[in-house]
């Protein structure tokens, strides 16, 4: 039985529907079957909760001041500027204090790799889950040169790729969602690099063909930029399309959303907006497809295998399919530009054969992304 150290930015057990979150919960409740965990995460107080094999010290981030001041030391140091806003001095303190009493030490994504020093010498394991780096030139590249963040996107892209190369040369081991984003990494040793999936719990076959469907569903944390803008995009250049020719059509978002964002979406007709929802299953009755309409986006897409896990028909960029490895192979629908996504919408609500296939695809491909299976991985790395 080893002793671990878990460092996340967010409590694993806040139940915040994020997939860093989730991800998390999963990884730390594998660990303690056969270990004691102990969580050092950022929350909304200082706080120590003991139970069994699990300690969980919650830290708050520095203040605003400390933050600003953070902000101007990253840049003296050319280090992730973002990094400073899921800061906490105490917890830099606490991790370098009591390191030597853990036998591992887990990071939960490369923010969390910024608490450690660099003279910490324990077996280091980093879930970097996807490549920061890509997503913020990404971001960068779909920005109009009018936006005043598209120049703070692109220095950081360089900044967070300099951070992570950093991190895979320091990590024991680092875990990658991407068998793509792997092959991407140059001047690295990849046999530290290791590749596991995001998971899911259950797979329900509950889609049910009918022509009077009419949900198109969305499901994302809507404070993201991508998923944002992928929301955005739809509602302005594609809803209306669909609505011209199924009046009863819908398009349901679920995720936590900022109020503004929720009252601008919402202005248009048939867009509903239901904030974070524990259970998205009383949602499924009527549903067409899935949406997974992302131009930002590495790793694995969480919305997808959510959509999968219910039988759900999807539709996604190709930028969202490249990086599913597994699911690529077993021709999921993707479309090249907006007036093919519209068709294949069309297509999902007139033709039963082409949904019920779609369906049946999305079943099989989801049994590769069971949680029981994915955490298999982890009796030989820790």
């Amino acid at each position: 039985m080893k002793k671990i150290l878990f460092i996340s930015v967010r409590d694993p057990f806040s139940e915040r529907y994020s997939g860093d979150v989730i991800r998390s919960k999963k990884f730390v409740q594998y660990l303690l079957k056969k270990n004691n965990v102990e969580v050092v995460c950022l929350g909304s107080t200082k706080k120590l909760t003991t139970s069994k094999r699990l300690t969980i010290r919650s830290f708050k981030r520095d203040n605003p001041l400390k933050c600003v001041l953070n902000i101007l030391t990253s840049l003296v140091k050319f280090r992730p500027l973002h990094f400073s806003f899921f800061y906490s001095t105490e917890i830099k303190e606490f991790v370098n204090d009591n390191h030597q009493n853990f036998d591992v030490i887990f990071c939960q994504s490369i923010r969390s790799f910024q608490f450690l020093s660099s003279k910490i010498y324990k077996k280091i394991i980093l879930d970097m889950g996807d490549l920061f780096s890509k997503n913020y030139y990404q971001t960068y590249r779909q920005l109009s040169f009018i936006n005043p963040l598209k120049i703070i996107y692109f220095f950081e892209s360089i900044l967070v790729r300099d951070y992570e190369n950093y991190c895979l040369k320091t990590a024991d081991i680092t875990l990658l969602f991407s068998k793509k984003e792997i092959n991407f990494l140059n001047n690295v040793e990849k046999n530290k690099i290791i590749q596991i999936n995001f998971g899911i719990d259950k797979i329900r076959n509950l889609f049910k063909y009918n022509k009077n469907n009419y949900k198109i569903i969305f499901v994302g944390n809507i404070k993201y930029t991508p998923n944002r803008q992928a929301c955005l995009n739809f509602i302005k250049k594609i809803f209306p399309k669909l609505k011209s020719k199924f009046s009863d059509i819908e398009f349901h978002i679920f995720g936590e959303i900022r109020n503004i964002d929720k009252n601008f979406f919402m202005r248009a007709k048939g867009v509903k907006c239901y904030g974070k929802v524990k259970n998205l299953e009383p949602h499924i009755s009527k549903v067409i497809c899935g949406l997974a309409n992302l131009n930002i986006s590495t790793g694995i897409q969480t919305k997808l295998l959510t959509y999968m896990s219910y039988g759900i028909p999807s539709v996604s960029s190709k930028q969202v399919l490249e990086n599913f490895d597994k699911i690529s192979s077993h021709k999921m629908v993707h479309y090249k530009n907006n007036s093919d996504l519209v068709n294949l919408i069309i297509k999902f609500k007139d033709n039963r054969s082409f949904s019920n296939q779609s369906s049946k695809k999305s079943l099989s491909a989801i049994k590769n992304f069971k949680w029981e299976k994915v955490l298999k991985i982890f009796d030989k790395i820790v």
